[in-house]
């Protein structure tokens, strides 16, 4: 069991996959991360999806994000993340900038290269395409933030060099995380991933530390690491009433979990639980789970979201208050630690 987890910056991850419409969705979405602010948390991320209600809902994330910015004012918005192989990375450009100098500076700008392979086709692009895509448009995104010349001479309005200094990666490789290390950017690992056929039952420790250490290894000298570790967790004050609600919420990914032969132990949420990475359960258990997991031994920033269990509005606010008190606290988070970083001047 790991005791040497010293967490910098505590995030909140919201899905927005409440099973109510669009508007309550977003709604609800909006006062989990205003709740999460009362708490303390240095951050708050959404992610962008486009077309599937079942895997994000939220297609636009500098709109909903403007609208959040508008109800908080203190904690840091992240885009985790913005599926760049389908978006003009100029237009992305402007919109970062423009939101980042209205909001004191609180952006912080995740990329990557998409998950949901159906939804490219509707774009007229390949799926098979998305890295080079991204890699291509990354490089488009990052010249107009540095404020360098674009093609036929003109530089971003308005300029806002700063945030350069503010993309995160998201991947799932160990190329992944080395080109992220390269570039100097922040390194986003999921709450979950891909286990290869011969290594069913490989932690996400044994799977993202060797990530971990290809970013190190490839971060300039000098430049300060920046590892956000997302993990699904499920705080709730009884034990029976977090399985209750994990059964119900995670039952819904035993099909596709059924495709990978994942799932061995005749206990059908446990196998779930095990193979989807989920931290559940009170106070005390989340904490020894959470212990366990190397991983956070190096991450800069813990982010805790609650999918795929994806209780009701309620329990998602009452573990965002127990994980703030109780949970964090023990791996090393105190709050008020980053206030007032990176303001814009």
């Amino acid at each position: 069991m790991s005791t040497n987890i010293s967490i910098k910056r505590l995030g909140f991850f919201t899905r927005l996959l409440d099973e109510v419409d669009a508007a309550e969705r977003y709604r609800l979405a909006a006062a989990q991360i205003a709740h999460a602010e009362r708490f303390g948390y240095d951050t708050a991320w959404i992610a962008q999806h486009h077309f599937h209600e079942t895997e994000g809902g939220l297609p636009a994330p500098f709109v909903f994000l403007a609208h959040v910015a508008a109800r908080t004012p203190r904690i840091r918005l992240g885009t985790g993340i913005v599926t760049l192989p389908l978006e003009l990375p100029i237009r992305v450009a402007e919109d970062a900038s423009v939101f980042d100098l209205m909001n004191d500076g609180r952006l912080e700008l995740g990329v990557g290269p998409g998950g949901n392979m159906a939804a490219f086709a509707a774009f007229g692009l390949a799926s098979d395409d998305r890295h080079a895509l991204f890699d291509k448009n990354l490089e488009v995104l990052r010249t107009a933030l540095s404020n360098r010349p674009l093609l036929g001479g003109d530089r971003l309005y308005p300029a806002n060099p700063s945030l350069d200094s503010r993309i995160w990666q998201a991947t799932f490789t160990v190329a992944g995380s080395r080109r992220a290390g390269l570039a100097g950017d922040g390194l986003m690992l999921s709450r979950t991933q891909p286990r290869a056929p011969d290594a069913l039952g490989a932690s996400l420790a044994d799977i993202q530390n060797p990530m971990i250490d290809a970013y190190l290894e490839a971060l300039p000298k000098g430049r300060e690491p920046r590892i956000l570790a997302s993990r699904t967790v499920f705080v709730a004050d009884d034990h029976d009433e977090a399985m209750r609600l994990a059964e119900k919420g995670l039952m819904r990914m035993r099909h596709r979990l059924a495709a990978t032969g994942n799932l061995t132990s005749g206990n059908l949420v446990g196998d779930i639980i095990t193979a989807m990475d989920v931290h559940v359960g009170t106070v005390e258990e989340v904490i020894a789970s959470l212990q366990a997991d190397s991983t956070l031994e190096r991450a800069t920033d813990l982010t805790m979201q609650v999918h795929s269990i994806d209780p009701p509005h309620p329990f998602i606010l009452r573990s965002i208050e127990l994980f703030a008190e109780k949970v964090a606290p023990a791996l090393g988070w105190a709050p008020g630690r980053t206030e007032g970083a990176r303001r814009v001047a």
